[in-house]
Order: C-alpha cells, then structure tokens, then sequence
C-alpha cells in the first residue's frame, strides 16, 4: 500500500483551494475534492511506473480526484489489459466529470478495437440503469463513433433511451445529436424530423445544435422549426 500512499500524498500536494471550492460548484458530487486540475493529474499520472499500475488500479479511490486518476491509469494499459479494468472504473463513475475524462482518455487505447469495443462494452454501458453508465455509453458514442459507418447505429440506441429521464443520459444525447448534425446535417435531420424522443430532450438538442459556431444560419433556421411546443 506505499505505493499507493504515496500517490494519494503526491495528488493531495497539487491542491488548490480556491480551485476545489470552484470545481464543487460546477460538479454534483458526494465525493470530496481535493482542488487539482485535470492536466495536473495527467501529468502526474504519465509519471507513473508500470510497475505500480496493479496496486494503483487495486486502491478502492476517495476524492474526485483519484477516480480521474484511475481513469487516466487504466487508459495507459494496452486494450486486453484496459478491459480488465474498465467495469471496475464504470462503477465509480458518479458524475458527468469523470465520466466525460474517462471516456475521452480512451481514444487511443480503443481506436484500432471499436467495433470489439462498442459491441462488448458499449452497448451494454447503454442498456444499464445507472444513469452515468448509459453517458458512459453515450460519450463513447460520441467520442469515438460519429461517423457514417456508425450513424444510423447512434440513432438507433438514442431512441431506444427515449424514456430515460435522467438529467445527465438526456444532457449527453442532446450533445451527441449536436457533433452528429455538424458532421452529417442531412442524415441527422432526417433523423430528427421522425424521432420519438420527448419533448425536453428533443428541443435541447435542437439548441446545442443551433449554438454550434460549425452550423451554418440556413440550416438553424431549419433546425428551429422542427421545436416542439
């Protein structure tokens, strides 16, 4: 466990207060925060021996902070070795933060195994009941496959969640629904203008999409009269 002390000594000296305070106020957490910035933790992190990866991984974390730490650590192992690891960091996940850092951190790690990924990972991400589950599920769509190949893929599972009512699962389908209209206006708005999702969901998409600075006035014109009332 020394190694694993020393780590979570080393974290806690990156701490800023005035930070800590800022990051509670934007990010919903039972956790406690230490105050340390993402690419603090990054660094500090990619210093980090292979060797000390196993006990690192096996240390049950506490703050904010070391969940991203974890989550920055398993991104570093090869593909087989992440998968070990992966449900364990899912079910830390317990706010939109460390579900979006975690995610993102993967892309190199999973970008020659996506359709393993999406198939033995993904999709089950997407069918749990966990609310930070599915947006791990749905960042990864995002993060990983918005492109044509998985498009009507996207489409698909973001129906299927059109009954979930969680903040955070109906916040990442409107951003996911956004990167796919900028990326593929026609087939997204073809989506959109049959889509089942409700109403809440369905209008905040629209604005994420018409606050993009990538879509062209003409096409927020159109996207605007597709708003349900």
């Amino acid at each position: 466990m020394e190694k694993s002390l020393n780590f979570r000594n080393r974290l806690a000296s990156l701490a800023d207060d005035e930070y800590r305070v800022f990051s509670m106020s934007g990010i919903p957490c039972d956790r406690p925060f230490l105050g340390v910035r993402i690419p603090e933790i990054r660094k500090l992190v990619s210093e980090v021996p292979s060797t000390d990866f196993t006990e690192l991984l096996e240390t049950t974390p506490i703050a904010i902070e070391e969940v991203i730490a974890r989550g920055f650590l398993i991104a570093r192992l090869p593909y087989i070795e992440m998968l070990k690891y992966f449900d364990s960091q899912i079910s830390y996940l317990d706010n939109w933060c460390v579900v979006d850092t975690f995610c993102a951190s993967l892309r190199k790690t999973i970008k020659k195994h996506k359709s393993e990924f999406l198939n033995t990972k993904v999709e089950s991400l997407l069918q749990s009941q966990d609310e930070f589950a599915v947006r791990a599920g749905l960042v990864c769509l995002l993060d990983f496959y918005v492109d044509f190949d998985y498009l009507f893929l996207i489409f698909d599972r973001i129906e299927s969640l059109k009954n979930r009512n969680e903040y955070y699962i109906k916040m990442a389908i409107a951003w996911l629904l956004a990167e796919c209209f900028i990326k593929y206006p026609d087939e997204t708005f073809g989506y959109l203008k049959q889509s089942n999702l409700e109403k809440w969901t369905f209008n905040k998409a629209l604005s994420k999409i018409c606050d993009s600075h990538r879509v062209p006035s003409e096409a927020k014109q159109q996207i605007k009269l597709l708003r349900k009332k």
